[in-house]
């Protein structure tokens, strides 16, 4: 072991899969959440292009597509049903509209720790209250009252990053609204959802359902336009008003969807919004996923950028022999064109619907030849170095390092 004490905020996606990494190149990793346990639930996340890699390096493959949505394709529907359009799951190769690999987030991070909990230190329902640093490492304090002093501190707590808004500044200073809100939960499956995703979208707003491993349930999928969003992310009712709101005689199954919004478990608003920083690490202290880059769910890159990340910057950490400086500005090196060409593309996604916003005017020609290499970039953008020479404990973050 290299005897580097690593924290992790946030155990979601970013965070675990960085102890994965962490833990195989040799660090003694801690995940704070503030959460009682792992969220169950929430929206359909996708992996494509070197994602994919990442995920196979990890060994986590096989129960990762085990846990499948298994959605074959998408329908876009007119407000009586009719089907307008079609994309298939095995459209460009597994990496189109509907991606060969899409999984629930709640299934996707329960995989995740799954994987690292035998050799990962968790610790739920608790989080970062305080913390300073100096040249040596870092000192936490928690809300639970423990203080205990670590190398290295990633703030992976998404868009909403406390440890962001605690070290970096306050979040007005990077969050960038794209003047849409989505909202998530799942219903009972009384539309006949079987494999394929319906959506139906008009004037800016759009409502869909999509299938779950839970063939009795679905997921129920809302977007509207919002010029801004002054709603605590924290308070589920005011989201609910909100959503009943502006979809407001909306067509098709809209309104037979939104009765259920009640009665749902895993019920999910907020706006679609972009994290752009300067620099993702200051001192001993570094972002990861959403925190530093979100792209926002519009990019569909979201698990992807994560995953990709936490490759990168344990690699490079651990390269650089852990030092800091050193390591995260190699991670930071091999991740900014990746990040901006899905952060583009998230930007792009949201313009074509129509959606007024800070990128507002006349709409791209998406057939040139800069859209296919901007999707290429995106998709396949990040090199995956081999890090020859770092330690690696195998494909299970619970092996002891190898000789």
């Amino acid at each position: 072991m290299s005897g580097i004490r690593v924290l992790v905020a946030g155990a979601s996606i970013a965070g675990p899969a960085l102890a994965h990494w962490l833990r195989r190149r040799g660090a003694e990793v801690t995940v704070v959440e503030r959460a009682p346990g792992l969220r169950p639930g929430g929206q359909a996340v996708d992996a494509r292009g070197v994602a994919k890699e990442v995920i196979r390096r990890m060994g986590l493959d096989a129960p990762v597509r085990a846990a499948r949505t298994d959605t074959a394709g998408a329908y876009i529907v007119d407000a009586d049903g009719n089907v307008l359009e079609t994309h298939r799951a095995d459209d460009h190769g597994g990496d189109g509209f509907i991606a060969d690999i899409e999984i629930l987030r709640g299934d996707l991070s329960r995989v995740l720790y799954d994987d690292t909990r035998d050799g990962v230190e968790y610790v739920f329902g608790d989080r970062i209250a305080e913390l300073s640093q100096d040249a040596d490492g870092v000192d936490v304090v928690f809300a639970g009252g423990d203080r205990r002093r670590f190398d290295l501190v990633i703030g992976a707590d998404g868009l909403h990053s406390q440890l962001r808004a605690m070290v970096f500044g306050p979040h007005e200073r990077f969050i960038r609204h794209l003047g849409l809100v989505l909202a998530f939960y799942s219903v009972p499956n009384e539309f006949g959802v079987d494999r394929w995703m319906i959506d139906h979208q008009e004037a800016g707003r759009s409502a869909g359902l999509r299938p779950v491993p839970d063939a009795t349930r679905a997921m129920a999928m809302f977007s509207f336009p919002a010029a801004d969003f002054d709603v605590d992310h924290r308070d589920v009712e005011a989201q609910k008003r909100l959503l009943r709101e502006r979809m407001d005689g909306f067509g098709w199954l809209t309104q037979r969807i939104l009765a259920h919004v009640d009665d749902t478990p895993d019920f999910y608003l907020d706006q679609v919004a972009q994290v752009v920083m300067d620099r993702w690490s200051s001192g001993r202290v570094g972002l990861l996923g959403d925190a530093a880059f979100s792209a926002s769910p519009m990019s569909g890159a979201g698990t992807g950028l994560a995953l990709v990340g936490a490759y990168l910057l344990a690699g490079e950490l651990a390269a650089a022999g852990w030092d800091p400086e050193a390591g995260f500005a190699g991670y930071e090196a091999r991740m900014r064109s990746y990040v901006e060409a899905n952060q583009e593309i998230g930007r792009l996604h949201v313009h074509s619907l129509g959606v007024p916003g800070p990128d507002a005017g006349p709409g791209p020609d998406f057939a040139g030849e800069w859209f296919a290499e901007l999707i290429e970039r995106a998709i396949n953008g990040a090199e995956l170095p081999d890090y020859a020479g770092v330690p690696d404990s195998g494909a299970s973050a619970g092996l002891p390092i190898s000789s």
